[in-house]
């Protein structure tokens, strides 16, 4: 399943304004100013986005088969959560962790530690939690793109946004925002080609309009051959 399709699976990133609103009345319920620990479907929302915006993520698959992982000294059999088609690195295996979970996997003592986990044939295991999911800048930058994913753009602008990037390579978002002159908001109508896996923005950066902006390899054959 394409990583997408999982994300439209997946349930949605919860919206700022509401959890900020729920930290505050459990706060203010337990007399204590610490936020609540995150669920793990609000981390695989987390991740799943992420995936989705990164251009070098070609492949996701989830619940993949059960394989031998080395620990040690010893060999454990563990299901991973992900497996992910990377172009710098194929066959990345990910287990989605929430933190009050952590205590509990098989693999604590290693993410820890920071030492690597491989399994049988390669493959790189890794532990996505809280902490690494949710990490400024990128947390805020991946929720201010997804939240442009509905944004309608038309045609006209679809086409002069990418031959803008066609002719210049990677251009800064004010500038492709520019070409999109039927929608409302031109910065939103570029985001949303970047969900769409159209382009591709730097997600570990803040959005600014010199935040660059460029082609991604289509996720499916070009007959046309650009």
């Amino acid at each position: 399943m394409s990583t997408p399709a999982l994300l439209d699976s997946a349930t949605l990133l919860e919206r700022p304004g509401q959890r900020r609103s729920a930290v505050r009345g459990a706060a203010s319920r337990r007399g204590a100013t610490l936020a609540p620990a995150v669920p793990r479907p609000a981390l695989v929302a987390d991740f799943l986005a992420i995936a989705a915006l990164d251009p070098a993520v070609e492949r996701l698959r989830a619940a993949p088969a059960p394989v031998r992982l080395t620990l040690g000294d010893t060999m454990v059999e563990h299901a991973a959560d992900f497996e992910q088609w990377r172009t710098d690195e194929p066959g990345l295996l990910v287990d989605v962790v929430a933190e009050a979970d952590l205590g509990r996997h098989p693999f604590r003592t290693a993410y820890v530690a920071g030492e690597p986990v491989v399994a049988e044939d390669g493959r790189r295991f890794v532990i996505e939690s809280a902490a690494t999911l949710r990490a400024e800048p990128r947390i805020s930058t991946v929720r201010l793109i997804m939240a442009c994913r509905r944004a309608y753009v038309s045609a006209g602008d679809r086409v002069r946004i990418l031959h803008h990037l066609d002719e210049c390579g990677t251009g800064r978002l004010v500038e492709c925002a520019a070409m999109a002159i039927n929608a409302q908001d031109g910065v939103a109508a570029v985001l949303a080609l970047a969900v769409e896996g159209l382009v591709a923005v730097d997600v570990s950066r803040p959005i600014l309009p010199e935040t660059p902006v460029r082609r991604r390899v289509l996720p499916y054959p070009d007959p046309f051959g650009f």
